[in-house]
């Protein structure tokens, strides 16, 4: 008989803990009690205060779990008791995160989270009496657990309070803490929330404070410390601009990725992906996809302009990549590649003739100022090539370099014994004349056509002069030896010109030096990679010479994509070369056994981030880890081929991920259900005539390693219906009708229920194409097949199928009533109850709610309503209940699972 707060005051003063509890647990359901009175709600208030000096741990937790949910009451009823929180709950809040009890303060700090995130809080509270009591608790005296909580407490609460009060009250003592050489424990609550600060303040912030502790934290002498900075590497990198993210963040990110301990480095791998997608450049990453099956004058001008800008700036990058197999066309592409990059130079550099396209150029006094720049952005072996090449004396630079590390063989597989096409090698015979290198003594002529001039013989002491040059660096014999003896075994080259242009090259090196060279000096951020320039007399085509004159970049088609470069300047081409080493088998053994399954899930970032001209880089990976052999691996590839697929084009997804495409299909269901689901996404980019070749194979989808796997046939009921624009009518009917109508018979409901909207849609397609004939067959073969069906299941399908037909408006309600609603009426005399309640609710539920028999009174209308008669007759109370009356149902669609459970 007690009032609740007389209750309330019962309960809180006893001895019983259990009772101060519930105390606590009831707070909220007596404030209901009293919210009409203002001095009651008050009162309880005041006795919060009281409970929260309680001695027991239990108690003052169980109240802290109550606050957030008293808040929300309070600012509901703000009228009537304006202040509250501010008053009487916010100063519990904050006193308990300092609380000596670590369930107490543990409580208190979600329940200041959870205000935060529903914004019950004032932002003044926010600066006054949070967040100088949280810089408190972070002192250098204050206690280490209570201090590291509070860390982690303001870096939570900095996406929630905004950029203002971070700048000015967290981000102080945020950049203190990242140097707390006492605690590791707060430093790494630091690096594990430095990428939300930076979100948070921004880029000016980032880079002026933030940026030398997180150098500082990715040295830490903890390894905690040092994994916790890899795992937010991104969002630190996004936070960045690009030139710092270029010069400074991936080198840093280099020195994680060779941590000594083996968990920064699973870290460290498991973030590059994400970390290199920050290099993206939307202007120039090629989302758009060639659609060949739309018509460019039905686009909007709009879109037609900015397709059109797009293919144009997508043509200059690439050169051949996408272009026909001309290739004469091929040729001056390249030239002009070329000829642009040589028209930038300063007065200083070497000036070569346009047409000269196997030329590039560099100025011989800024070769030191761009190897220095370079030098972060490539590779060990690469720089060590390219210092013993130029012929420039570094300290860095070691005999043990050269000697480990071939330039050749690290950039080029071994060439293939094949022999090119004529056609092709006489078009590059007359591109790359006498006279459009007559200016260049230095560099060899292509070899013509004749090329099978040249004896064995020949070649042999070709490579026995060479020998005794094998250990001078200027000649780098090696890597001529190995190359004529490729060109011995295939006897393509001219053993002649060879030796002459060598010994040209030779005597050039010795005489003159490197920058002396008249019209030969290199390149370095010119993105193809170095080879040997003896191949240039075998592929005949366009590529950048450097110093030596023994090494060459090809941008050339090529028969062989092996052959092709992993050289780009999209992102540090050190971060490319560790991301494309995550599929080596000793990475599984030294970082991470999934570490394969990190670079296949990233590997769409990476493709988008360099853009479909670089996707040489990335294809051999990409068959890697296709024909890997963890199924988890296959499977996050068959997830995401089709997003692949966009970034990378019709041409491209035609030549490389088709193939791979097939393999999935007939890999394990895990992998083929990633494929499954994204059919159509798929199927759609492709050429039609591609797209028929995959119309044989749909029907395997039907067949699974475990029968019970149902859901696998309810994912291909769904893709056959996003499938039904991709085809003909005549491609519908003969392929895709023998699956769908299997499909309505399946012993699982959920399959039959989305098979009948398959089947509906069909009609709808059939129907309306020209002439009909295709849609009259499949509506008679459902009235062959399921209408008159000798299995009451069977019958029951044919009436799910009008059903929907007659919802979706699949066919015009005067051919229903002449194709189908003869042979859905005479089921009103099936001796199965359930096939009776279905028609019945069809008929009442459904067609009589169309127009056409509400407004016409017409033989069909007739037939319906005897039929209704009828069934309000019946003999099952069911049949005579769904006859009668309008259930507050009224679609299939709603009623599915009722009905499926009551009649299946």
């Amino acid at each position: 008989m007690l009032t609740p707060l007389g209750r309330l005051d019962k309960y809180a003063a006893s001895e019983n803990i259990f009772n101060r509890q519930m105390v606590a647990r009831s707070l909220l359901d007596t404030l209901r009690e009293v919210c009409d009175d203002e001095g009651d709600c008050v009162a309880v208030l005041e006795r919060i205060g009281r409970l929260a000096d309680d001695s027991e741990p239990t108690v003052r937790a169980e109240l802290m779990e109550q606050v957030p949910h008293i808040a929300l009451f309070c600012q509901e009823n703000r009228p009537s008791i304006p202040y509250a929180f501010s008053k009487y709950l916010l100063p519990i809040v904050v006193r308990y995160l300092a609380d000596q009890n670590n369930q107490v303060r543990k409580t208190s700090q979600a329940a200041l989270l959870a205000l935060l995130e529903q914004e019950l809080m004032e932002r003044l509270d926010v600066e006054t009496k949070v967040c100088p009591v949280l810089i408190e608790l972070t002192a250098p005296d204050s206690n280490d657990d209570v201090k590291t909580e509070a860390v982690a407490i303001m870096c939570k609460m900095a996406p929630m309070v905004g950029k203002d009060i971070t700048e000015r009250l967290i981000l102080p003592r945020f950049c203190e803490m990242c140097c707390d050489c006492r605690m590791f424990h707060v430093r790494k609550v630091c690096a594990a929330n430095f990428g939300d600060i930076c979100s948070v303040v921004g880029q000016q912030a980032t880079e002026e404070m933030l940026l030398p502790r997180f150098f500082q934290l990715c040295s830490d002498n903890v390894w905690g410390v040092r994994k916790a900075c890899a795992e937010c590497f991104m969002a630190v990198s996004c936070a960045t601009c690009q030139e710092i993210r270029r010069t400074k963040l991936s080198a840093l990110f280099i020195n994680l990725i060779s941590d000594p301990s083996r968990w920064v480095r699973q870290a460290a791998f498991q973030s590059l992906g994400p970390f290199i997608s920050t290099f993206a450049n939307p202007s120039s990453s090629g989302q758009c996809f060639k659609d060949e099956g739309k018509n460019s004058e039905d686009l909007p001008a709009e879109e037609k302009n900015r397709l059109k800008d797009h293919y144009a700036a997508e043509e200059e990058q690439m050169g051949t990549e996408d272009a026909p197999a001309d290739f004469s066309a091929s040729l001056e592409s390249t030239r002009e590649d070329c000829a642009a990059k040589t028209s930038g130079n300063s007065a200083g550099d070497i000036s070569v003739p346009e047409d000269s396209s196997s030329l590039c150029t560099l100025s011989s006094e800024s070769h030191q100022e761009a190897a220095s720049d370079e030098n972060d952005k490539k590779p060990d072996n690469c720089k060590s090539a390219i210092r013993s090449e130029v012929g420039t004396s570094s300290p860095d630079s070691t005999p043990l370099d050269q000697e480990l590390f071939n330039s050749f063989y690290f950039w080029r597989t071994p060439l293939p014994e094949i022999d090119l096409d004529k056609e092709l090698q006489q078009d590059s015979g007359e591109r790359l004349s006498p006279e459009n290198t007559g200016d260049a003594p230095g560099v060899p002529e292509p070899a013509s056509p004749n090329i099978t001039m040249a004896t064995r013989k020949e070649l042999e002491e070709m490579i026995e002069n060479l020998e005794p040059h094998m250990d001078d660096p200027d000649v780098k014999g090696m890597a001529q030896v190995d190359v004529l003896s490729a060109a011995l075994r295939a006897s393509t080259l001219d053993a002649h010109e060879e030796a002459s242009s060598i010994e040209h090259r030779s005597e050039l090196q010795d005489d003159l030096g490197v920058s002396e060279l008249p019209d030969c000096s290199i390149d370095q951020d010119a993105p193809g990679p170095l080879v040997s320039a003896v191949e240039e007399s075998m592929d005949a085509t366009p590529h950048c010479v450097d110093e030596g004159a023994d090494v060459i970049a090809s941008d050339g088609l090529s028969p062989d994509e092996e052959r092709r470069s992993k050289v780009q300047d999209v992102v540090p081409q050190a971060l490319l070369d560790q991301y494309l080493s995550m599929t080596d088998p000793s990475r599984a053994q030294t970082v991470d056994t999934e570490i394969a399954k990190h670079c296949a899930y990233s590997l769409p970032g990476v493709a988008l981030t360099l853009g479909r001209q670089n996707w040489h880089c990335l294809r051999e990976t990409y068959e890697t880890l296709a024909s890997d052999m963890q199924w988890k691996v296959r499977r996050t590839l068959a997830f995401s081929i089709h997003e692949l697929a966009v970034i990378l084009g019709d041409q491209l997804t035609a030549a490389d991920l088709v193939p791979i495409f097939n393999g999935f299909l007939k890999d394990l269901d895990e992998v083929r259900i990633g494929v499954l689901k994204h059919l159509h996404d798929f199927l759609k980019l492709l050429h039609i005539d591609k797209r028929r070749e995959y119309l044989y194979q749909l029907q395997e989808f039907l067949v699974t390693d475990n029968s019970r796997n149902w859901r696998f046939r309810a994912e291909l009921a769904e893709q056959l219906i996003l499938l039904l624009e991709l085809y003909s009518p005549r491609d519908v009917y003969d392929y895709l009708r023998p699956i769908a109508l299997n499909l309505c018979a399946d012993k699982v409901s959920s399959v039959r229920w989305i098979s009948y909207k398959l089947v509906s849609e069909m009609v709808k397609k059939l129907h309306t194409a020209t002439p009909p004939t295709f849609g009259v067959d499949l509506i008679n073969e459902l009235v062959e097949n399921f209408g008159r069906c000798p299995r009451w299941s069977g019958r029951q399908a044919f009436v799910f199928v009008c059903q929907t037909v007659i919802e979706d408006d699949c066919l015009p309600m005067d051919e229903f009533a002449v194709h189908l609603m003869p042979h859905l009426l005479t089921l009103a005399n099936d001796r199965v109850p359930n096939v009776r309640v279905l028609l019945a609710k069809t008929l009442r539920q459904t067609l009589l709610e169309k127009e056409y028999f509400l407004a016409s009174a017409s033989c069909h209308q007739e037939a319906v309503e005897q039929t209704i008669m009828a069934l309000q007759m019946d003999r099952d109370s069911d049949v005579k209940y769904f006859a009668s009356i309008h259930p507050s149902s009224t679609k299939a669609s709603e009623d599915a699972m009722s009905t499926a459970s009551s009649t299946y």
